[in-house]
């Protein structure tokens, strides 16, 4: 899960991925990842440009919350799950719109924006992709 207790000027920098579900592509191995690195983690290149990701997907594995970080109390019990894209890029991120007791392996999902977070009474409201069942 992405860090929600960032700053104004931090959080800003962050919405490409967040928001428009963008990623990084080794231009040398191919390999996509989430979020954008400097350096591919498989094979070492800096020769990474930015790829907005599919945004439909299905689980491959998942697990309930049912004891949450402070904070996200509210949520509970809430499902994150490991989703693999349609082109093969694989994230965590936490299922919204279904009953927890519904989610199950090769359920398929898409990407859709969701609050996840807010900082204080009248702080920076956060919001993040989350994956919901596919609508038909």
């Amino acid at each position: 899960m992405w860090a929600y207790w960032l700053s104004v000027p931090e959080h800003w920098r962050e919405i490409p991925a967040r928001y428009r579900l963008e990623g990084g592509q080794c231009e040398d191995c191919g390999f996509k990842m989430i979020p954008k690195r400097d350096v591919c983690p498989r094979c070492g290149s800096k020769n990474v440009k930015t790829v907005k990701l599919p945004r439909r997907g299905r689980v491959l594995e998942y697990t309930k919350v049912w004891n949450p970080p402070r904070g996200y109390e509210y949520y509970t019990p809430y499902v994150i799950a490991l989703v693999e894209l349609e082109d093969g890029t694989r994230l965590t991120a936490q299922l919204t719109d279904v009953d927890p007791d519904e989610v199950e392996e090769g359920m398929e999902v898409e990407m859709v924006l969701r609050k996840v977070r807010v900082s204080g009474e009248s702080g920076l409201i956060a919001y993040a992709y989350k994956f919901r069942p596919l609508l038909k």
